[in-house]
């Protein structure tokens, strides 16, 4: 049977039962719970060093009152870039490569920062709409762009994660194809593409922690 190289984005099933549920429940069980006593084993400890510098990025552009957030914020970046990943492991599935996944993560969060500034902060999220000194005849049109703008917003993220992730998992298997299929009748290309395969693996790494942050 003929293989497309977009059937590694298939959910795949075992016994009825789909094994996206299997990967989205692995990320929770990697992570150690901490001990009960006083001094902690070094997994727990780099652990929580990571934890606690990636709340500190995440909550560096926020003011206090958004601080609140920390604890989902930092949940969902440790999530998704587990996901991220695991899906560059062999014959693994990534679930974020799913626009309807990241759509699914995407529009809650976003729909409820919105419904928060409207009620916190009315002014200031109305003011967003309109950028200051423009023009009267220029104001109706700015709005609607503005507003355009504010509920593409989850779309584009949406759309961007998983359009960088489906591009890296398919130059991987399109190099590594390449350099198996050259390996017998080539080796020294072979081997040079062995080296740019190393190092795209490399930048995909780089890629799906960056991806999870954003």
């Amino acid at each position: 049977m003929t293989l497309s190289f977009f059937d590694q984005f298939a959910s795949q099933t075992f016994l009825g039962a789909p094994l996206i549920a299997v990967a989205l429940l692995l990320p929770w069980m990697l992570f150690p719970a901490p001990y009960k006593r006083w001094m902690n084993n070094r997994l727990i400890t780099v652990q929580s060093w990571f934890i606690a510098r990636a709340t500190s990025q995440l909550m560096l552009p926020l003011n206090m009152g958004a601080h609140k957030w920390a604890m989902i914020l930092t949940a969902l970046l440790l999530f998704l870039m587990t996901l991220n990943l695991l899906g560059l492991l062999p014959y693994t599935f990534t679930p974020t490569t799913q626009l309807s996944m990241n759509m699914a993560l995407a529009v809650p969060l976003w729909l409820a920062t919105v419904l928060i500034g409207m009620r916190n902060q009315p002014t200031h999220s109305l003011a967003h709409l309109l950028p200051e000194g423009t023009p009267t005849p220029l104001i109706p049109i700015l709005i609607i762009i503005e507003t355009i703008s504010l509920f593409i917003r989850p779309l584009a993220l949406g759309v961007r994660l998983t359009a960088n992730l489906t591009a890296g998992h398919l130059l991987i298997q399109l190099i590594s194809t390449a350099t198996f299929v050259m390996l017998s009748t080539m080796p020294t290309i072979a081997v040079l593409t062995l080296t740019v395969l190393a190092l795209l693996t490399i930048l995909e790494i780089a890629v799906a922690m960056i991806q999870a942050y954003v």
